[in-house]
């Protein structure tokens, strides 16, 4: 009986999986660390864990930044004990809006800043999140006036979190030579 033998994987292969995975813990353990923060206001928290995705589109690129936002949120929403529930919903769809936003600044706003990503990224997170609530859940136009003040909240988190990859991803780079 012959038995195939399955190629090993390549170090650099094993070592960017392994940096991916440790991202994924950080970004993770933020997610849950922000669920017991309080709030500034409805479906608002400062999106620490979006740092580590923009970490790692900008190391990694987008494959591993979406998989790593996916995997992020059902992780946490698991440990947190809100998976599969509307909360889970909103926060699953708002990151999937906010990280598409995020690559496709990548992609096509040559030389943006990982601040500007941040930026729009935030945006389209607060919006998205206002658009499944309203759709979903609570059918009331008047759920709108809470988005003007959400949104200048969610500009001043997204440079923030912006600036803190940017110091971050420039560390990782002069380190890692």
């Amino acid at each position: 009986m012959s038995t195939a033998q399955i190629p090993r994987p390549s170090l650099a292969s094993l070592e960017k999986k392994a940096y991916w995975l440790g991202l994924l813990l950080l970004a993770s353990g933020l997610h849950v660390f922000e669920a017991a923060m309080p709030s500034l206001g409805p479906w608002f928290k400062l999106g620490l864990a979006n740092i580590i995705t923009l970490i790692v589109l900008a190391s990694m690129g987008p494959k591993a930044a979406i998989s790593l936002a996916i995997a992020r949120v059902v992780i946490g929403a698991f440990f947190i004990g809100t998976i599969f529930t509307p909360t889970f919903i909103i926060s699953l769809t708002a990151t999937l809006a906010s990280t598409a936003v995020m690559i496709l600044a990548w992609y096509f706003i040559p030389r943006i800043s990982l601040i500007g990503i941040s930026l729009l990224a935030a945006l389209a997170h607060m919006c998205s999140q206002f658009i499944v609530v309203e759709q979903l859940f609570i059918q009331q136009i008047a759920l709108y006036y809470l988005l003007p003040p959400l949104l200048v909240l969610s500009c001043a988190t997204g440079w923030l979190n912006g600036a803190l990859a940017t110091y971050i991803t420039a560390q990782l780079t002069i380190r890692s030579r």
